[in-house]
Formats: structure tokens, C-alpha cells, sequence
């Protein structure tokens, strides 16, 4: 049984090691992410990771396709994934001393076609931050590319009051409910 990782981030990667898992292959999916208009967070997510999926399973007939999607949001808002500095020093900003909820969603498309879907949902509280602080972040480069502008698995911990919900979901891929998919559809796991 072939899995094939629909995702170029070396993150999610490294977290299916952690419950014994490692890709045959990996072939990220380019699609437009561009969210809908008034598309809801959570559903925006799910959108994402199934059309990476499903993308993916027609060029790999027959594996397993596991694929995925991480959105930062605030209210009905979702957060970029921050390419430059002044778009991660906005979203830092915006989440400093406050609560936003990070939305973990995977699809595992099966050998015969059929898609199995899970949504993560949790909530992520950073301290309230001095200019400072967010100066350092923004100067070591680590929000590059990251949802919301930070990545909870580096520097930004620090900053973190607390969380409710999965670590590894606000990393980029729930480990609980990837296990439970990939169990469901035959896979071997320890």
C-alpha cells in the first residue's frame, strides 16, 4: 500500500515520523488558494486540503493520498501565509494578547477513490507582545511562508500563553486524526 504526501512542507513530513509513518513519495499539489468570497475558515481549509488531494490521487492511481491545510483565523478572518515582513509584522500584531483559532484540516483519499476528511480546531493565545519582541521574531526569518506569520515549533513558543486543542495540528498536520484515517483505510501502523 503506497502513501503519497500531497504536501511540500518538510514539517509535515517530519510529524508522520512521529507516529512511525514515512511517505513513499511526496508530490505537493499547486493549486489556488485564493479563499472564496465569504468562505468561513474552517471551510476554506477543508476546501484546500481535499482539492490538494484530489489533485494529487490522479497522478498516483491506486496510493493512498494524504494531503492538508493549516489556517490561521481571527473572527471570519484568515490570516496569510506571510510572505514579507510587513505582512507577518500585521499579523503579529493583530494576534498579540489575543486568541485566534488555527484550523488543521487532512483528506486521505483511499486506493478505491473514496475521500475521508478531518477538521482540527483549535485555539492559540500569544502574550501580549512588546514591539520588541515582535522586531526579534521578524528578524529571525521564521515566519516565512507560515500561516498567521509564526510557527508555533520555533521561536514563537515562547510567545504562546496557551493553546486548546493539538499541538501537532497547529504545526500542520493532526496526528490523532491522520492516525485514525490512515487506520481506517487499511494502512499499517505500529
Amino acid at each position: 500500500m503506497r502513501l503519497i504526501l500531497a504536501s511540500a512542507s518538510p514539517r509535515r513530513r517530519d510529524l508522520l515520523g512521529l507516529i512511525g509513518v514515512v511517505p513513499d513519495a511526496v508530490d505537493p499539489a499547486d493549486i489556488d488558494e485564493t479563499p472564496l468570497k465569504a468562505e468561513p475558515p474552517a471551510a476554506y481549509a477543508a476546501r484546500v486540503a481535499a482539492d490538494k488531494g484530489t489533485l494529487v490521487a490522479a497522478r498516483h492511481p491506486g496510493a493512498l493520498i494524504l494531503s492538508g491545510d493549516t489556517v490561521v483565523a481571527v473572527g471570519r478572518r484568515i490570516l496569510p501565509k506571510t510572505e514579507s515582513e510587513e505582512e507577518a509584522r500585521a499579523c503579529l500584531t493583530l494576534l498579540s494578547g489575543r486568541r485566534h483559532r488555527v484550523f488543521s484540516a487532512i483528506t486521505l483519499i483511499d486506493a478505491d477513490g473514496r475521500a475521508r476528511h478531518r477538521l482540527s480546531d483549535n485555539v492559540v493565545i500569544f502574550k501580549r507582545l512588546e514591539q520588541a519582541e515582535i522586531d526579534r521574531y521578524i528578524a529571525s526569518d521564521e515566519w516565512r511562508g507560515k500561516a498567521g506569520g509564526y510557527a508555533i515549533q520555533g521561536r514563537a513558543a515562547g510567545l504562546i500563553r496557551a493553546i486548546q486543542g493539538s499541538h501537532s495540528a497547529i504545526m500542520g498536520l493532526p496526528l490523532y486524526e491522520t492516525r485514525l484515517l490512515l487506520k481506517a483505510a487499511g494502512y499499517p501502523l505500529d
